[in-house]
């Protein structure tokens, strides 16, 4: 396993302590997730723990229901207690960039629906400001070009992103369009600039959501960024 490949399961078996019995628990996508879902699935053979989880995508979904892991509906459950994600690109004051894995849209409802979140990341993930990583942008399929053209001309450099010789589908079966910006200044305000277009669903930009982020320290640590 590289040094890469260990700080996610660090930090990803790390992130299933903090949840608790009678938890309902989001839980979110992502290589760094998984280990999460597989760690969360050895303590339920080993202890009593009555929680509910819900999932940000279906790849999420077949792995925690293939290690036993109890799952339910956005729409069954009344509220999260705790939603565990991983992301992109974090800065400072805690605003990331997620939908590297396509899940972007799912995973802001469930967030937002939480009355807690904790994003687990390698340590390559904290940055001082916003943009290296391509912001992902949810667009409807009918009329992507013009929401491309649109999102072109404020500079923002989108790709559509591929898979294979076909258009990547998301859970929804939208395009998603990889914003290539460098430098995010004003993150809210690009935000609600994107949202505000027609043809786009979601953008990838998670602003004032997270209170905890938990990246490697040492060599088998676990450092607690945030409340």
């Amino acid at each position: 396993m590289d040094r890469k490949s260990y700080e996610k399961q660090l930090v990803g078996e790390r992130a299933a302590d903090y949840i608790r019995d009678g938890m309902i628990v989001g839980l979110g996508t992502g290589s760094t997730i998984a280990f999460t879902i597989k760690k969360l699935g050895e303590r339920l053979k080993r202890e009593t723990l009555n929680i509910t989880c819900v999932s940000t995508s279906n790849q999420t979904s077949e792995l925690a229901k293939s290690l036993g892991i109890p799952m339910k509906e956005l729409n069954e459950v009344s509220h999260i207690d705790l939603t565990i994600d991983g992301v992109d690109e974090f800065d400072p004051q805690l605003n990331g960039i997620k939908g590297g894995g396509g899940a972007l849209l799912f995973e802001k409802i469930v967030a937002k629906a939480s009355k807690s979140n904790i994003w687990v990341a390698d340590g390559s993930k904290e940055v001082d400001i916003l943009g290296a990583f391509p912001l992902p942008v949810e667009v409807l399929p009918f009329g992507s070009q013009h929401t491309a053209r649109a999102i072109r001309e404020k500079g923002l450099d989108p790709k559509l992103r591929m898979d294979g010789e076909n258009p990547y589908r998301t859970d929804s079966r939208n395009f998603i369009l990889d914003c290539h910006i460098g430098k995010i200044t004003e993150p809210e305000r690009l935000s609600q600039w994107l949202n505000a277009l027609p043809g786009v669903i979601e953008n990838g930009l998670f602003i004032n959501i997270v209170g905890k982020v938990l990246i490697p320290e040492g060599d088998n640590d676990v450092k607690v960024i945030g409340k």
